[in-house]
């Protein structure tokens, strides 16, 4: 199966709609490096997994003035986390959550601490991102620029992986990069949204590594949803909270067109 597609929108719009974490899918080779039984690893999927960030991507782009782009990881974050940066300057490594994770959301064990990250890197990451970095070039070439929103989805209470798990967790937390995410990208999302957080419990943004701290006419906005406004926790089903947020996010695309 492919571990990604994107899935065009409007040649005149300059926003993707980036779900990294939505998926649930592991490949059999990689299950094979995973210790975790068949019922931990569906435990952890449930904590791990940005659930129905997928469907509210696509209602959101269904709703919208002028479709968005949407590219969407098909394969489960425990093969790669397309956003974690593949070297020393992650810093999520310190729990052993780099681009491939060796430990769980509750810090045991998910791999073998000795396991060699290169081959699924290889495999699954570098794809995902020339992928991405193409995406976003098109942009640039059809409309002269390009805006990556983030959609993730958190916990309502922290997990022991959580580096800044103490601060406040709002509904809505917009993930920031001071040279990528220009204010009026922030108040559009504020307008959108509603009341919203800023960067805790999670900070940052996605942009593909070719335009990384380079091109400002990349900018970007993570949009991290608390899970219990919209579905049961964990892992369970969604609930009406999704479709209004659906429309909130349809409401910053237009903004942003």
């Amino acid at each position: 199966m492919p571990s990604f597609d994107l899935l065009p929108g409007a040649e005149q719009s300059p926003v993707i709609l980036h779900v990294p974490h939505s998926a649930r899918e592991i490949p059999a080779e990689v299950r094979a490096g995973i210790v975790l039984d068949d019922p931990a690893l569906e435990r952890e999927l449930d904590h791990i997994v940005d659930a129905h960030t997928a469907e509210l991507a696509e209602e959101a782009a269904g709703l919208a003035g002028t479709t968005p782009w949407r590219f969407v990881n098909r394969l489960s974050r425990l093969v790669v986390d397309p956003e974690r940066f593949p070297d020393e300057r992650e810093e999520m490594l310190a729990v052993g959550m780099g681009a491939v994770y060796t430990r769980t959301t509750g810090r045991e064990p998910l791999r073998p601490a000795d396991t060699d990250p290169e081959p699924l890197v290889e495999r699954w990451f570098r794809p995902y991102a020339r992928a991405m970095a193409e995406a976003v070039a098109e942009r640039l070439v059809a409309v002269g620029r390009a805006v990556v929103i983030d959609v993730h989805s958190y916990p309502s209470a922290p997990l022991p992986y959580e580096l800044h798990g103490e601060g406040p967790r709002p509904a809505v937390c917009l993930g920031t990069d001071s040279f990528h995410t220009p204010p009026e990208l922030v108040a559009a999302a504020r307008e959108a949204f509603g009341e919203v957080g800023l960067d805790s419990p999670f900070s940052g943004t996605y942009v593909p590594l070719e335009f990384y701290g380079r091109d400002p006419r990349v900018s970007a906005l993570m949009v991290e949803i608390r899970r219990d406004t919209y579905m049961t926790e964990p892992g369970g089903p969604a609930g009406p909270g999704l479709n209004r947020l659906a429309r909130a996010l349809a409401a910053l695309v237009d903004a942003v067109d």
